[in-house]
């Protein structure tokens, strides 16, 4: 994944007097939003475009001089990313060209890379996970959380890594809702946090025994 500040800087007029005068900066993420709108249609199904515009002017009667955002590209790896961010960011080269704005495009942080897998450590994490009492969701439920991005992929292009998920019971409510941070109070989230902790403690104990070695 990688992150971007985008900001536009145009010209303020006043927008009933002398509207001709300006140059809007917020009509530049208008059009670099419906350019990466139709741009989605031609992207992987993996892939994920999405962002927000932070500041887009000050007052009705004047015509923004200057707007910004955020906005991330998400991609299944560092080498998808590579063929995807150009296209994004000529969608912001749209909207500065249609509007007569200038483009300022600023890195926020490195690209994430992929999450690497060690799978044997994930078998012991399934297997201590099991011996909790926990139940795993379905293969094709569970994969959704997959789309979500961690600076520990960089991590784990280093070292064994996992970065398995505990359920709280919340669905149909999922992350960043108002439910879903209520199920992450009380006893249940309790309960995951400290069967969550334990596997991971007995998976890192696991892991470090070589295979065929025998265990105390």
């Amino acid at each position: 994944m990688s992150h971007s500040k985008i900001s536009y800087t145009g010209k303020s007029a006043h927008a009933a007097a002398y509207p001709e005068a300006g140059v809007n900066a917020a009509d530049a993420f208008t059009v670099a939003q419906v350019a990466i709108g139709l741009l989605r249609q031609q992207l992987p199904p993996s892939s994920r475009v999405h962002g927000v515009v932070t500041h887009a002017g000050d007052a009705p009667n004047a015509i923004p001089e200057r707007s910004s955002g955020r906005w991330y590209v998400r991609a299944e790896t560092l080498a998808e990313l590579a063929e995807l961010e150009p296209r994004v960011m000529r969608a912001f080269e749209a909207g500065a060209l249609a509007t007569g704005c200038d483009l300022e495009i600023e890195p926020e942080s490195k690209p994430y890379a992929e999450f690497r897998t060690d799978e044997t450590a994930l078998g012991h994490y399934r297997a201590n996970a099991l011996a909790r009492g926990r139940e795993f969701a379905p293969p094709g439920q569970a994969a959704r959380m997959n789309r979500a991005s961690t600076d520990m992929g960089n991590v784990s292009q280093v070292v064994p890594a996992i970065h398995p998920y505990i359920g709280i019971g919340s669905l149909p409510a999922t992350n960043h809702q108002h439910e879903f941070a209520a199920y992450c109070v009380g006893g249940t989230a309790q309960r995951a946090l400290l069967d969550g902790a334990v596997a991971l403690a007995w998976t890192g104990v696991d892991r470090s025994v070589p295979t065929g070695a025998a265990t105390p």
